[in-house]
């Protein structure tokens, strides 16, 4: 087979590569900081409002069908999932209780469109006495020009908190 035979399919292997890309969606554009701090803004909201007693506020962090979960290693050691509706846990909020202070640190924040991801680390007390640690997974959908947790979960441990050393040197 000659060369000039071979062109058709020499540009045909070469170009079309170049047409699938162009047909491909194209990448979301990176999220600003702007974008990151509204997500973590929904995320701090919510710790304020548990610290205030605020069930209202904590309510209107959350879609109405949000998911709230938490995967933990029961006492007999083996992992379990617990499901918890956003009404018990709203209800739990309000009402006489010590304060429930969960502070965070070390937030990852993934945001593609109108999906979001925060993961960060925890540590849970209730008034000044340390509880527990663990990991908080959200996710937050934008809703029109607000973003919303659609899902929660999180881990829990007694035991090896980083925190739980320091409170108990004070």
């Amino acid at each position: 087979m000659s060369i000039p035979s071979r062109l058709p399919a020499l540009a045909a292997a070469l170009l079309l590569p170049a047409a699938v890309a162009a047909q491909a969606p194209a990448a979301p554009a990176a999220p600003t900081a702007a974008d990151r701090a509204a997500v973590m803004a929904v995320v701090t909201r919510l710790f304020d409002a548990m610290r205030a007693s605020d069930s209202a506020t904590v309510r209107a962090v959350f879609h109405p069908q949000a998911l709230l979960s938490s995967a933990l290693v029961g006492r007999d050691g083996t992992p379990q999932v617990r499901i918890d509706s956003i009404g018990a846990f709203v209800r739990s909020i309000g009402g006489q209780h010590p304060l429930l202070d969960e502070r965070i640190s070390g937030e990852i924040v993934q945001i593609d469109g109108p999906l979001a991801t925060v993961w960060t680390r925890y540590a849970f007390y209730l008034g000044d006495k340390f509880s527990h640690c663990g990991v908080d997974a959200f996710t937050l959908a934008r809703t029109g020009a607000d973003w919303r947790i659609v899902a929660l979960t999180d881990t829990r441990q007694r035991t090896g908190c980083p925190e739980q050393a320091a409170a108990g040197a004070r």
